[in-house]
């Protein structure tokens, strides 16, 4: 498969520096909004980076998305008209119900998929099969260090108390787990994000009440080093869907 990658920033770096030896992958086509950005990545890894996002499209059999909702929005539907699938991992880009909708249009008239990795929260499974009952109610706390969110403070501050499809317009690039677990779910979560000065790792604590029962999970997930807004198991769950595609025994959904 030929893996073209959309956003040339940490997880892209991740996945290229796991999969590069993967002989089931051929990782040599980026493309990034900043041209320059996109080169050097493509001097590092001595692949091709395009200035135009459907020469980069037309060489590939897959488009992964690691960017921005913004980009998921403006470039994913030239992607999928081309018939090609998509991994999104910009998942807060797909709360949008007429966008979404759009997509899976799009998708389905151009034979095409999207694929929304479960990111950096875990449990996604159990969740979107309790989804076929009755679901009460869908909570996440997230907790996260002043840094990941570009502010200084010394003491814990709620900064964030409402719906997910709230959160997701006013932390569009910090919020992805609420919007997964909202899609799972088919429920419009209650989120609250927390700023603690206390941790370093990104946390989410997630409950789901409904007719088969609760769920609670608690991940900490370690940021990236280069990106402490992004953790480092959301790259890894893209790693894992892509490697799916070539097993014979699947686990999970």
């Amino acid at each position: 498969m030929i893996l073209g990658i959309l956003g040339c920033g940490a997880i892209a770096n991740i996945i290229f520096n796991t999969l590069k030896e993967d002989n089931n992958f051929e990782i040599n086509y980026f493309y990034d909004n900043n041209v320059e950005k996109a080169e050097n990545f493509a001097k590092i890894t001595k692949g091709h980076y395009s200035e135009d996002f459907n020469e980069l499209v037309d060489n590939v059999d897959m488009v992964l998305e690691s960017a921005s909702p913004n980009a998921v929005k403006s470039l994913i539907p030239q992607a999928l008209e081309k018939g090609k699938d998509v991994i999104v991992l910009s998942i807060g880009a797909l709360m949008d119900n007429d966008f979404r909708e759009n997509i899976i249009a799009i998708a389905k008239k151009n034979n095409a998929k999207i694929y929304a990795p479960s990111g950096a929260i875990a449990g996604l499974d159990a969740i979107k099969a309790a989804s076929l009952g009755t679901i009460d109610n869908v909570s996440i706390v997230t907790r996260k260090s002043p840094r990941s969110l570009n502010q200084n403070l010394k003491e814990e501050k709620v900064i964030f108390n409402g719906k997910a499809s709230e959160a997701v317009l006013e932390f569009p690039s910090n919020i992805n787990v609420a919007s997964s677990l909202s899609l799972a779910s088919h429920v419009d979560a209650n989120v609250k994000i927390i700023v603690d000065p206390k941790v370093n790792e990104n946390m989410h604590e997630i409950t789901v009440v409904g007719s088969f029962g609760e769920i609670k999970t608690l991940v900490k997930n370690i940021p990236c080093a280069a990106n402490a807004k992004t953790s480092i198991l959301a790259a890894y769950s893209a790693i894992e869907l892509l490697k799916s595609f070539n097993e014979t025994l699947k686990i999970g959904l």
